[in-house]
């Protein structure tokens, strides 16, 4: 299978000497129901993570708040000591209420438990990659993140972190973090039927930056489409698949984290990368989600 991961070809995190296999897996999955307590199979999702890495994956997104402490621990078990070459990718700025809830953790001293917390709890000295997410649930607000990022700057400093990225954010955002270190990525809400950043990618695109698609299947709502069911059908590949395998040809610099518990699941996720689209097909796929927030 590592053949079908190669198909997708390779990104390099700008300044960094860090290469990334195109297809990756997110982790959010691995809890439990609603990102909550463990996983009701917590062999099957050991297996997933090994089966991901020895197929080619060298991308795991992460995030501590996930369970909360769920995630990260089910990697430490399946994966450590890591294998050379694999990159972890963490989340900062949140944290999990008893009732479930999503809430802000911006405050310097939320900033340096979460980092310690992930460091803790994924066995490492060193963090590979931190985005700093800000914003709703799904869509960015705009506003100054100064103060949390350089935050994560001087933990980056003190080498508790190699590299920043930043998750839920807007070009005015970005712009603002440049002036404080080095984004080697954008982690924002991009599938084929919510394209309000298509402008931001290309723009990121040009300066080297990775964008990576936080639900690039719909999320807790899978993608519905009647035009994408029948061009899937028209292939002979699920829709998933497609939405998938439209992701990687709609910019280089686009990495995907698709993320599941079950090993069918990955099996059919990692087999997109290998799938290349006619051009009458993506025709067809413009059509789905026209961007409608300007960046």
């Amino acid at each position: 299978m590592t053949s079908q991961i190669s198909a997708a070809g390779t990104f390099t995190l700008t300044g960094t000497t860090i290469t990334l296999n195109r297809m990756g897996y997110g982790a959010m999955q691995l809890a439990g129901p609603h990102v909550w307590g463990p996983p009701k199979n917590i062999d099957e999702a050991i297996a997933v993570l090994r089966e991901a890495v020895e197929a080619g994956v060298n991308h795991i997104d992460t995030s501590d708040f996930y369970g909360p402490h769920i995630t990260n621990r089910i990697i430490k078990q399946a994966l450590h000591p890591y294998p050379e070459g694999l990159v972890i990718v963490t989340k900062i700025g949140a944290r999990r209420g008893e009732d479930k809830s999503w809430i802000p953790a911006l405050s310097r001293q939320e900033i340096i438990s979460g980092v310690h917390d992930n460091l803790r709890n994924l066995g490492v000295e060193t963090l590979d990659v931190v985005n700093l997410r800000v914003g709703g649930l799904a869509t960015p607000i705009e506003g100054s993140i100064s103060q949390p990022l350089s935050v994560l700057a001087e933990l980056k400093t003190q080498g508790l972190i190699r590299h920043l990225g930043l998750s839920n954010v807007t070009a005015t955002q970005l712009a603002e973090a440049q002036k404080i270190t080095e984004i080697v990525c954008v982690q924002n809400f991009y599938n084929i039927a919510n394209r309000a950043d298509d402008g931001f990618i290309d723009q990121l695109g040009a300066q080297g930056i990775a964008y990576v698609p936080f639900f690039p299947l719909g999320g807790f709502t899978p993608l519905q489409s009647s035009t994408l069911n029948e061009a899937a059908a028209e292939l002979q590949v699920t829709p998933m698949q497609l939405a998938l395998a439209w992701l990687l040809q709609r910019a280089a610099n686009i990495l995907l984290i698709p993320g599941t518990s079950s090993l069918g699941h990955l099996r059919e996720n990692l087999q997109a990368a290998a799938l290349r689209l006619p051009p009458q097909i993506i025709n067809v796929l413009e059509s789905i989600g026209p961007a409608t927030r300007p960046v």
